[in-house]
């Protein structure tokens, strides 16, 4: 009978740590140097098998064998492979055992409170077991001449977009470090997809190309080859990104109308020494985070594509007074929704009417009270340039643009 009675609390906990264990993923703080929506999937993946293989533990008495931990251990080597720190992989396990143990104990009959306290013991020697698999495996791998040639290229990354002398870590044939990059900072968007680790492999298999992740994306180094200003090179790149071609959009084709955005978007930009890298570093992360701001359908971004919006980017703390100029506009939908197609329009009323269905003497109206509450006029050439500017800048501000 009080087997029974065990069996059916441990089945009950089962069944609650299965719905809670799908919150742990927002109550953990994310990789500090990995982009989320790369290892999101493992990492669910690795929170279901951990419950399970706990479970079972505590239903059998028989701790999981080598071959059972055979997945978890391998998500984690992933995740040290892409970088993060082998002390912050193992964390992530106590972290994740303790939010799920407390959800249960908060919300427990007096017989599963009591199974909670025993399995205390039996919950500390699963983690004791599945951390110290993965050290080892980390330990193993460390032997691994693939893993120590990957780490050099990575401090070869490190090293060129900080500004430093690479050439300690190039010190074997294997490894020839060029003159000249294209530099290219990819920023993932924020809908997760099974293309992302795809296109993160397509990139890391180009020839030569220094990769480096980080918690928005990756930024590669792509070599340039003797003569090529970057076009080559960015060609070839192009040619490997996933999906079709999307089409250069019309003046007449307001940016919020022309379809959904990339799913990703790589900053793009030319260093012809290792002296120039940093400063391109940045030029390129700006773009790919102008690309992420603004919702951009094309996911190359190059400075000549985005000059207006790189200038209003750049602009540090004169950003935030640029997107303080369209808060008057904020409790009336209509006259916003209405100079935001006025100036993807090109700034032409017939057109701006007919895209919201409207009479062109209602937009006249509209942007008349515009100019009432900003004091701007979309009519005047300055003022039109002063509300455009303004418009980028809210965009970046809302969608916390980070380069």
């Amino acid at each position: 009978m009080q087997a029974r009675l065990r069996d059916r609390t441990l089945e009950e906990l089962y069944r609650r740590a299965v719905v809670a264990r799908t919150e742990v993923p927002a109550a953990m703080p994310r990789y500090r140097t990995l982009p989320e929506p790369l290892v999101a999937g493992g990492f669910e993946r690795g929170i279901s098998l951990n419950v399970d293989l706990f479970f079972e533990f505590m239903r059998s008495g028989r701790a999981p064998s080598p071959e059972d931990t055979q997945e978890v251990v391998q998500i984690a080597l992933s995740r040290v492979r892409d970088g993060e720190s082998l002390e912050d992989v193992l964390g992530r396990y106590s972290m994740g055992a303790e939010y799920l143990w407390s959800r249960l104990k908060d919300t427990a009959s007096e017989p599963e409170r009591e199974l909670l306290e025993d399995a205390a013991v039996s919950l500390l020697r699963y983690i004791t077991l599945l951390t110290t698999r993965i050290a080892v495996a980390c330990v193993q791998r460390a032997h691994d001449p693939r893993w120590e040639l990957l780490e050099r290229r990575r401090a070869i990354a490190d090293a060129l977009l900080a500004g430093r002398d690479p050439i300690e870590w190039a010190d074997e044939p294997a490894i020839t470090v060029p003159d000249a990059f294209l530099v290219a900072a990819f920023r993932l968007g924020t809908t997760r997809s099974a293309d992302t680790g795809e296109l993160r492999h397509r990139i890391e298999s180009i020839p030569g190309v220094f990769l480096r992740l980080d918690s928005g994306g990756w930024t590669a180094l792509l070599p340039l080859q003797p003569g090529d200003d970057g076009t080559a090179t960015l060609t070839a790149l192009t040619s490997r990104l996933p999906g079709p071609a999307r089409p250069t959009p019309q003046p007449e084709a307001p940016l919020s109308r022309m379809g959904p955005p990339a799913p990703f978007w790589v900053g793009v930009a030319t260093a012809a020494s290792h002296a120039e890298v940093p400063a391109v570093f940045a030029e390129a992360r700006l773009l790919a985070e102008l690309g992420r701001c603004l919702d951009r359908p094309q996911p190359v971004c190059r400075r000549p594509d985005l000059m207006f919006e790189y200038t209003v980017a750049a602009g540090g703390s004169a950003r935030a007074g640029l997107a303080a100029v369209l808060a008057p506009l904020d409790s009336q939908p209509l006259l916003a929704e209405t100079l935001e197609v006025f100036v993807d329009t090109g700034f032409n009323q017939l057109a701006t009417a007919r895209l919201l269905t409207i009479h062109r003497n209602t937009v006249t109206y509209r942007l008349a009270r515009v100019h009432e509450l900003t004091g701007l006029d979309p009519h005047r050439p300055t003022d039109a340039m002063t509300l455009s500017a303004a418009r980028i800048a809210r965009r970046l501000e809302i969608a916390c643009f980070a380069p």
